[in-house]
């Protein structure tokens, strides 16, 4: 399977430094008596996966760092870029990965972008199906880059940086698809992929509001499509609060309730940190 093509950004990229082979716990524990601890959160999206470095408040070290998202991506791949991504910054402590699928206790169960052989709207490729099939992505990234690994759903990553810990909170990431998250009180709650669920007239939320439908019926009316997938949620899950991120929601223009909000997609990395915290959105999460 191919890997990852050039890219001008690994110009700038250094392979990772070969350091003296130490357990992941003493690695951590000397850090933490010297330094506060880094988090290298990585965000990984259709279309590009960006990472950024973390301190223990979320607070970013540096500017984020993003890579064009290449097909076909198989797992060796995007560990290959995972590393890319390591070595663009300071040393770090941990990391946190946000996924485009479902993710339960850090074992990939869906990788609906990565299955297909130029992503979205590809024809599906079953060696990519058996590679991805109940990939441990935590435990295979921790492994490759010597430090201890929580992965969870995007949207969830991205939920636990907005949502105020209060009633029933909701997200929904626009983007290549339809991401979604589900929170309680401030607790992920069972994760459900609306994504494929159907929406519109046989269209499912990702094909009704995704970047291609975008693409295909301009500005306007994927405004108004916005609209009504907004209110299917509402009236599915009558949530007390909605956020609404992903690299698509600066074009929203249309206004979607009191009820709603939207949210940078910054929050897709700066939400990595409550992988590893408590507060609202954390640490209860599929890992």
């Amino acid at each position: 399977m191919p890997g990852v093509n050039p890219d001008p950004l690994e110009a700038e990229l250094v392979p990772l430094p070969r350091k003296p082979a130490r357990t992941r716990r003493s690695v951590t524990s000397a850090r933490r008596r010297s330094k506060p601890l880094v988090t290298l959160s990585i965000d990984v999206g259709g279309t590009g996966i960006k990472a950024d470095f973390l301190d223990e408040s979320g607070k970013p070290l540096g500017a984020a760092v993003r890579i064009p998202t290449h097909y076909p991506l198989n797992p060796t791949a995007l560990i290959g870029v995972f590393k890319q991504l390591a070595a663009a910054g300071p040393g770090f402590d941990r990391i946190s990965v946000g996924f485009p699928g479902v993710v339960r206790s850090g074992i990939v169960l869906s990788a609906p972008h990565f299955v297909r052989v130029g992503g979205d709207g590809t024809p599906i490729s079953q060696e990519l199906e058996r590679a991805w099939a109940h990939f441990d992505l935590a435990k295979t990234t921790s492994r490759a880059l010597g430090r201890p690994t929580r992965v969870g759903n995007d949207a969830e990553v991205q939920g636990m940086a907005v949502i105020k810990g209060k009633g029933l909170e909701v997200v929904v990431t626009l983007g290549t698809a339809f991401g979604s998250a589900i929170f309680q009180d401030g607790q992920l709650a069972v994760h459900l992929e609306l994504a494929h669920h159907p929406c519109h007239k046989g269209k499912t939320y990702s094909e009704y509001v995704g970047e291609a439908a975008r693409r295909k019926v301009g500005e306007k009316r994927w405004n108004r499509r916005v609209l009504l997938a907004v209110g299917l949620v509402r009236n599915l899950l009558f949530f007390d609060h909605l956020y609404v991120g992903g690299g698509n929601s600066n074009r929203v223009k249309i206004p979607l309730g009191a009820d709603v909000s939207l949210v940078s997609n910054s929050a897709g990395l700066l939400g990595g940190i409550k992988l590893w915290g408590s507060g609202p959105g954390g640490p209860r999460v599929s890992r």
